[in-house]
């Protein structure tokens, strides 16, 4: 028998139990910004973030409802939407990083930490002073064009 077509991880769970893992790994993971797994989950997750990220860029209703619908509490759906995804509107992909940590020792199953590629805090932070810098910048070149003139 082959197991050609059948996309994702089964982990040993049925399929309501696997949906309720990851979407409660995909709200910690928006919720904290970095959570630490097993390699294969953080590797579900990822793409599955990923597709959310996607959708919370576009911000209408219908893709927030999407949103709020893939995740568990709407509280992390309207982060994602409200604060994470403008700060990411300038990637089109990758918006996540998986890296291998240690391995667990009761079972000795690669741990991984998956977290955003882009520092969410600091980026916040550089486009607001440029806007400021821009918004002192532009009255004071105007000014001393009509000097000028």
């Amino acid at each position: 028998m082959h197991r050609h077509g059948y996309k994702g991880r089964k982990f040993h769970r049925e399929r309501d139990q696997r949906r309720a893992l990851i979407k409660g790994l995909a709200d910690s993971l928006i919720k904290y910004e970095t959570i630490e797994t097993t390699l294969e989950k953080a590797k579900e997750v990822s793409s599955y973030t990923e597709k959310l990220i996607t959708k919370a860029k576009k911000g209408d209703l219908s893709s927030r409802r999407q949103v709020i619908a893939g995740l568990q509490t709407v509280a992390s759906a309207h982060k994602l939407v409200d604060e994470i995804a403008p700060k990411l509107a300038t990637r089109n992909s990758g918006h996540l990083r998986i890296s291998k940590t240690t391995n667990r020792r009761g079972d000795y199953a690669q741990m991984a930490t998956i977290s955003f590629v882009d520092n969410l805090k600091t980026s916040a932070d550089k486009p607001v002073t440029s806007a400021k810098q821009k918004q002192s910048t532009e009255p004071s070149e105007e000014l001393a064009k009509e000097n000028k003139q």
